[in-house]
């Protein structure tokens, strides 16, 4: 199973990049939003968009602690990183995933998200991260 993962990396990668900003444009900045208030604002003009860290359709809680704001492109990229892991679990290739999200100062807006996803039963795993600000 571990052989038909790997296969399936070039096709995940390329999910990924589809939800990342091209590198040469200007990178938003969001070192100033620092409470969940001024993030709300944001989600109002449609420059955020509230997501759950941890997928709900992954098993992530309904919980305030599990919701964070991130540009609508990073959202899409983490729905459809979602949909390959729900599957990757349905199929039995992943049984653990960990969810890491960095930051910047006391920014609210995370400047990248890492995903752990693994077997306790075989090596290797898939580790997508996208780069936010």
């Amino acid at each position: 199973m571990v052989h038909r993962l790997a296969s399936l990396l070039p096709l995940l990668l390329a999910a990924i990049i589809v939800g990342v900003p091209d590198p040469a444009a200007a990178k938003p900045d969001f070192a100033h939003v620092t409470t969940r208030e001024q993030a709300e604002v944001l989600v109002a003009t449609g420059a955020l968009v509230r997501i759950y860290l941890f997928p709900i359709r992954l098993g992530g809680p309904r919980r305030k602690a599990n919701i964070s704001y991130v540009p609508p492109e990073a959202g899409a990229a983490l729905d459809q990183i979602s949909g390959t892991l729900r599957r990757f679990t349905r199929e039995g290739l992943v049984d653990r995933l960990e969810i890491i999200p960095e930051y910047r100062g006391s920014s609210f807006v995370p400047t990248r998200i890492n995903m752990h996803a693994t077997h306790s039963g075989q090596e290797g795993g898939f580790h997508p991260s996208i780069a936010i600000w």
